[in-house]
């Protein structure tokens, strides 16, 4: 079976790819500049290089490709950007999933199609409100909220206005290897790995730590994906979440066991959010009965693998340098 994948080329996206070829999938994807985390394996793949805002070019590769399923995991991802660049990541995000949509229908295929948006639509969730189910209220505090939240709708109108075989998830924070540093368990895990090497000081900068969040490894998250997309229900959204809540302090409190060194931890204010939720917890029960996913992966070893990949890079920079 040919599925198609945006984003391929990302954090999540490369372990999508991955997941997909080892079950078997002709996997094809778009990638905007080059291979990126897919360089490893881009020979097992079919690989397109073009913008997903550019219509006509998605809907040329995808009249193509034709595949039997889409997973549309292109987007600017990264919270803090939304507030420096808010239309950037609107337009981005919008109309990136819009030209999917578009392309999909005018070509009157009939793939299913994976809209990814984020916990980060619901926004303000109250405390009676834990654990925040798919009917939560979205009040997104953040314009990429907004942008998810819009992205969310957009796939339940192409399924209700033209009949897309679309299905929603709405995935909490997931961590693992390959993430970028500007996301707090990979900012952590570079800075320790750095200081491990003698690159900088034995100084931790570190925002929000009392925020509690729910994080699980990529790579039961784009297991989800997968699954979801095979056996959900089209129009209808899942949350993809552990069900735990975990604050930034034990995050980091589980990095600093796995390291010797001794580090001074220091706020930074420019870490800081505009807005920030005291806690998120996902209510997993619709994905666990539709698809019968779980996490496999314990948090711990989660976090022990962005750390050794920090420490794979830092490696390879000093050797590059030397």
């Amino acid at each position: 079976m040919r599925v198609f994948i945006t984003g391929i080329s990302g954090f999540a996206g490369s372990f999508l790819a991955e997941h997909l070829l080892a079950n078997g999938y002709d996997v094809w994807g778009l990638v905007h500049r080059g291979p990126g985390h897919v360089a490893h394996i881009q020979d097992k793949l079919t690989l397109r290089q073009g913008d997903v805002t550019n219509f006509e070019h998605v809907q040329a590769v995808l009249d193509e490709c034709h595949p039997a399923r889409i997973y549309h995991l292109a987007a600017q991802s990264f919270v803090p950007r939304s507030w420096e660049d808010p239309w950037g990541t609107l337009e981005n995000n919008i109309r990136g999933q819009l030209t999917i949509l578009e392309a999909a229908r005018n070509l009157q295929l009939s793939a299913r199609i994976l809209v990814v948006g984020s916990n980060e639509a619901y926004g303000r969730v109250r405390l009676e409100e834990l654990p925040v189910a798919e009917t939560t209220p979205f009040r997104p505090v953040s314009p990429y909220g907004v942008s998810k939240a819009t992205q969310d709708l957009l796939g339940y109108q192409y399924w209700a206005s033209y009949g897309l075989h679309v299905v929603r998830v709405r995935p909490f924070n997931h961590i693992g290897p390959r993430q970028s540093a500007r996301f707090v368990a990979a900012a952590f895990a570079s800075q320790l790995a750095e200081i491990e090497a003698g690159l900088r000081p034995p100084v931790l900068y570190v925002g929000n730590l009392d925020a509690k969040r729910d994080f699980s490894d990529v790579r039961d998250v784009v297991r989800a994906y997968h699954l979801v997309l095979e056996h959900g229900e089209p129009g209808e959204a899942y949350n993809v979440g552990s069900g735990v809540a975990r604050s930034i302090q034990s995050l980091l409190d589980t990095l600093l066991a796995f390291t010797t060194v001794d580090v001074r931890i220091e706020r930074d204010p420019a870490r800081m959010r505009p807005s920030d939720i005291p806690e998120v917890r996902a209510d997993t029960r619709k994905i666990r009965a539709a698809t019968g996913w779980a996490p496999s992966i314990p948090f711990e070893q989660s976090v022990r693998d962005v750390f050794d990949d920090w420490r794979q890079r830092v490696r390879a920079q000093l050797h590059s340098e030397n």
